[in-house]
Order: C-alpha cells, then structure tokens, then sequence
C-alpha cells in the first residue's frame, strides 16, 4: 500500500475510533452516573435538576439492550407526552443518544421503539395506571417518579417486572416528599441503590445564563436545597399540613360530588423569574368532604392561563371560578370574560393575610374532612412547606397553596346550602349524574 493511502486508512480509522468513543457512555459519563456494581434490582438516581439523571437513565437502557440483557423495556414517565418528549425524543432521550448503526425505528403511533437485534421498548405514561397491567418486561425506565400523580402506576410496573433471570428497574427524579420514594429510600443497600447528586455536579455542561438565574433564586432556599442539591426534605418545623396527614388523607378517586371549582391566584407579572399563577381544582363531596382534584398552576400569560381555567371549568362540569382580584383590580376577572362572557365568577379580596386564610383549609385535613385526590407533588411541596411565619420576601409566592385555599374555602367554608347536580370525578375525568 502506499504512504498515502496507508496514512488515509490509519485517518479514517481513527476518526471512526473516534466517533465510537463519542457513544461509549463509560468514557464520557461522571463516576456517579454509571450504575453500581453490585446486584441491585432498583437504582435510585436522586439528583437535583440539570444532574443528567434522563441521560443516565437512558444510557443504561442502551448499554443492556445493546449487550443483549435486555430485550423488553417499559419507558414510563409522568405524561405520555413526557414520555415522547423526554425519553424518546429529548435532548438526551434514546433517538439522540444512539449511533446511527444501533439507533432503533420510532413507531409513536404504537409508542414503540424497536433495535436492530429485535429488543423493544414502550412509553408509558403514568397517569394510565391499567396500561400497565398486562405487559411484561425485563428492565423498567422510570422518569421523575416524586412527579407521578398516580402511585398505582409503580404497582403495576413492578407486577410485570418479571421477565429474564435478572429483571432491574432504573429510577430517576428530582426528590419531592412523598410515600412511594420514602418506601424506596427505606430498602436503600437491600435491593435499592441510591445515587444522590446536585446540580452543580453538571456545571461543565449547563448554561451559564441558566446557573446564574437558578443560584440567585434559589440558592440558600429550602425549595433550592431539593430541586438543585438533590436533597430529600422531612416536614418543615411549623408547616401548616404534614407531608404524614396528606398521605393518610389522600384518595385514588373522589365520590360523587356536588359541586366544582376553579379556583385561580393569578401572578403580578409573566416576566422571567416572577411568581406562578395558581390554578386549582376542588370539588365538594356528597359526604361534605372537599376534594382536591387537579393543579395546572404555571407561569403563564394573563390570556393563556385564563383559557387554561376555562378549558378546565368546562371539561369538569365546574361551575363557578373563584379568582383572587388583588392584581389589577377587576382586571383578572375581566380577562376571563373577554373570552367567555357569561362565565359565573367570584371574586375574592384578600381582606385577612395569607397565614389567617389557610389555617381554617389547614385544620379541615386535620378534621379528615378535606383530600388531595392521587398526587399533586408541587402543590404538595408547596403546602408541606407553609409555615406560620412564612414571609413572600424569603419563601417566595405560596401561588398553588392560596389557589387551594380559594378553593376550599368556596366550597366548605363559605358554601351555602343548595341543589347542585352530582358529578363523579376520578382518574379518568368527570361526568354527569
């Protein structure tokens, strides 16, 4: 061969070696984002936003799929949508990661995924709890677990977690209180490995714009200490609701209900780094009891968050919006009837401060007397860390809180007696009675 062309194949080798390492997640990842060496059947990846827990996750899919362990894999996260977006086809999702010669076919019509040597995967979401009943797998990818609004998901993966001689499961989330991670948490060294990690772990590889941001909001803060160093967080001394009272209030489904609402605390500003608007759904039972539904709170623009409340109001069966009208006067309630002018509304001035108003809703889940149906993580947080000297200054807007409080207090507080027609409200939605 001559000297040319010997050194063009020695160049193309190379850069082939090259890009074949670019895919070698063992050469590129950080130590605490390879799994464990020892033979557990769950691994924990507990890690504050921005650690590379999805990328984690995924790479190890890939590695046992690739090396043949694994030939059927549930993908489950929060949402179908999350599970699309994130999983499949995110930033670090399965579709990037892979090679060219090992990237499998994408079917989203079938929300399946099929590699070259015949394994297959299937997205999940985990508000489909029965999707999950009948298929088997031998290895689970479960995405931001503390965000599922529905703990049956989990007890159905694991029931058909059973295929091969080794079937594992890989978690991974952002801590949030709640019963099913603290139960995980519990087998921690028994079958359970627990990788804990931080956001600035991944420093190299985020934005500084964004570490910028989050380190000025966040940092020193109790929701900072859990979103972005990853830590599991007990109740907050003083807290007005018990992450323990709202497990044993909590319900899989409401009963029949007499009434609906919407209630809305909308935010002073849409700018970067500003408040949420809280938007909260509630029901009252035909046992008296209040229900807490569902929870869309976000930070969005005055005329998107009103479609939101409406596209709710309606797809429920609700019949009034209780909205705080402290912003801008009337001009929250305003905003709802530029779109829909005849929508029933009340309007609440916040006469009592934030603290004076929640006790009565506070002392209702204590009573027993009030639920939060499945699980709603952020709002959860948000309660599980009002406390009684809690200050806008230091904790920021209780925005999902105050709307739950709206809520609560129209239905059970304020309610007057009248005839409603029944609805029943659970997983799947409401209809009438």
């Amino acid at each position: 061969m001559a000297d040319s062309g010997r050194s063009q194949f020695f160049g193309t080798l190379a850069q082939s070696l090259r890009g074949a390492d670019a895919y070698d997640w063992s050469l590129i990842a950080r130590p605490n984002q390879l799994p464990p060496i020892w033979a557990w059947f769950i691994w924990l990846l507990l890690a504050g936003r921005g650690f590379g827990k999805t990328r984690s996750e995924l790479e190890f899919c890939r590695t046992e799929v690739e090396a043949g362990r694994a030939g059927r894999v549930a993908l489950v996260a929060a949402t179908a949508a999350d599970a699309r977006d994130v999983l499949v086809e995110g930033p670090s999702g399965i579709l990037t990661i892979s090679p060219d010669y090992n990237r499998p076919v994408y079917e989203p019509s079938k929300r399946r995924l099929t590699w070259p040597n015949g394994a297959v995967a299937t997205t999940f979401s985990a508000d489909e709890a029965d999707r999950l009943r009948g298929p088997q797998h031998d290895l689970a990818v479960c995405d931001e677990l503390a965000a599922w609004r529905y703990p049956e998901a989990w007890d159905m993966l694991m029931m058909g977690l059973r295929m091969g001689k080794n079937p594992r499961c890989v978690v991974a989330t952002t801590p949030r209180p709640g019963k099913l991670l603290r139960s995980l948490l519990a087998r921690e060294g028994k079958d359970v490995a627990v990788t804990r990690g931080a956001t600035f772990d991944n420093a190299a590889n985020l934005a500084p714009q964004f570490l910028d941001t989050i380190i000025t909001r966040y940092q020193g803060t109790r929701l900072g200490r859990q979103e972005l160093n990853g830590e599991m967080l007990a109740d907050t001394p003083g807290a007005l609701w018990s992450l323990s009272n709202l497990d044993e209030t909590r319900v899989v489904a409401a009963p029949l209900l007499k009434r609906i609402v919407v209630a809305i605390d909308p935010a002073g500003s849409t700018a970067e780094g500003s408040d949420e608007t809280g938007i909260v759904t509630a029901g009252l039972g035909i046992n008296d009891h209040g229900y807490v539904l569902g929870d869309l709170s976000g930070r969005y623009a005055p005329a998107e968050w009103a479609r939101r409340a409406l596209n709710i109001f309606h797809a429920l069966g609700a019949d009034r919006i209780v909205i705080e009208k402290n912003f801008g006067g009337d001009m929250a309630a305003a905003t709802l009837r530029s779109i829909e002018p005849l929508i029933p509304i009340t309007e609440v001035t916040s006469s009592r401060g934030k603290i004076l108003r929640a006790e009565p809703v506070s002392a209702l889940f204590e009573q027993r007397r009030a639920h939060v149906v499945g699980s709603l993580p952020d709002l959860e947080t948000q309660m599980a860390s009002f406390t009684s000297d809690w200050s806008r200054e230091r904790d920021g807007s209780p925005d999902r809180v105050d709307a739950m409080v709206f809520a609560l207090t129209e239905l059970m507080l304020n309610a007057k007696v009248g005839t409603y027609a029944h609805t029943s409200v659970s997983m799947g939605g409401s209809r009438r009675r």
